[in-house]
């Protein structure tokens, strides 16, 4: 049965969500405040990163954190001044960094993340985007072989998860990339994994898409949300309102209040992420890659390449800092010192973060037609088609073949 349904949001999950609600024969109504493809969704590390159900939140993490936020060389920084209103969420979240905990985070992720290649292709296909996808392999760098062994939980988790991967050591580094410094001896190579040559323009191509086939957007900021009385859902903009039998929220960091609107207590921070463009590089590296000593991840894009990794906490107001852009830089001097470039683009953007690092995708208990979409942390890109088709599913009426217990909002309920 056709339904008008309302997506806020219009990065990559709510865009793919859009996508898959049209070839289920719905209208869709698309709102965000920005134009299709803005914030996260533009600023990611553009990796389709299958094997990154790992979560930050690993055992050992709360006893290298706070050595980690008083380094200069670490990718991890804090607004001190954000500290009081971020520690309850910190609380819950440092909570899940054991192995049980990991386990039961990566095999939930893993289901959204696993086939994220094939799910681009899928999504894309015919809709003029697909141009922008590019498989390839993924590689993990690392100093030399004990290096790698020390992050043999997670490589763990990603085996228990169903993925292999080949061992590239010494000479055979260079070999596959001589761009990478000497220093680099070692090397974990993922392959069917992919790239987006430009994830913002990726997004908008998809939306453009949708918008062709009957999407209408509306660029507005939706301010409440109510039912009223023969069900249908209205949303309230700065602009006016808009009524559908279903609504959708997909608008990442800033989802909060609006989940607060439908009852809901969602424990979710702004982890606050950058990159670093380098335009007109005199290389680019072969695949996209994870240095493991900086935690970032260099992409070739369109004209450039992107470094991105960094994780800032400091809510959704403050200023961006220099020294996260300033750590990137000294990154890719050292994990590739002949890479030259014409000019330098900088960026700062928000990650969803719920503290549980389990997207919510589903139904919200009590509030028939209302549905969830965000919490993606660092794999909105990577994720975002699946969740997309399998919201959709659920919106139509149709059983998933996945476990979605995992993802349900009743886990946010007070």
């Amino acid at each position: 049965m056709s339904k008008t349904i309302a997506i806020i949001g219009a990065g990559i999950v709510g865009v793919s969500t859009a996508v898959w609600l049209l070839r289920d024969g719905h209208k869709v109504i698309l709102v965000d405040k920005s134009e299709p493809g803005e914030g996260a969704s533009h600023g990611n590390g553009g990796v389709l990163a299958s094997c990154s159900m790992v979560p930050v939140t690993v055992p050992g993490i709360v006893r290298k954190a706070p050595k980690m936020l008083f380094s200069s060389d670490q990718p991890l920084f804090l607004k001190w001044r954000y500290l009081p209103r971020l520690l309850p969420w910190l609380r819950n979240y440092l909570s899940h960094a054991k192995e049980a905990e990991v386990k039961k985070i990566a095999r939930a992720v893993a289901q959204i993340v696993g086939d994220s290649l094939e799910e681009h292709q899928t999504l894309s296909k015919g809709t003029g985007a697909e141009k922008y996808i590019v498989p390839s392999d993924y590689l993990f760098l690392y100093r030399d072989r004990a290096h790698y062994q020390e992050d043999a939980f997670g490589w763990s988790i990603r085996a228990a998860c169903g993925f292999e991967w080949d061992e590239l050591e010494g000479e055979a580094v260079q070999e596959y990339d001589p761009g990478f410094s000497s220093e680099i001896g070692f090397a974990a190579r993922l392959g069917n994994h992919g790239r987006i040559t430009d994830p913002g323009e990726y997004v908008k191509a998809l939306a453009r898409h949708a918008e062709a086939e009957g999407t209408t957007l509306v660029r507005a900021e939706v301010q409440t949300i109510h039912r009223n009385g023969e069900g249908t859902y209205v949303l309230q903009t700065g602009d006016g309102t808009i009524s559908a039998e279903d609504i959708v929220i997909a608008t990442g960091a800033w989802s909060k209040p609006l989940a607060d609107q439908l009852g809901l207590n969602v424990p979710l921070e702004s982890e606050r992420g950058y990159h670093l463009e380098l335009w007109e590089p005199s290389f680019t590296p072969k695949s996209p890659v994870m240095v493991a000593s900086g935690k970032f991840v260099i992409t070739p894009m369109d004209g450039r390449v992107r470094l991105a990794g960094i994780v800032e906490f400091g809510g959704l107001e403050a200023a961006p800092s220099k020294a996260p852009i300033n750590l990137l830089r000294d990154n890719i001097r050292a994990a590739m010192p002949e890479l030259t470039w014409e000019r330098e683009v900088e960026w700062m953007g928000h990650r969803p973060a719920p503290a549980d690092s389990i997207p919510a995708i589903g139904e919200v208990p009590g509030k028939p037609g209302a549905w969830l979409a965000f919490g993606h942390h660092h794999i909105g890109l990577t994720g975002g088609p699946k969740t997309g088709r399998l919201l959709a599913q659920m919106i139509s009426g149709r059983k998933s073949n996945l476990d979605m217990t995992p993802y349900s909002a009743a886990r946010f309920q007070s």
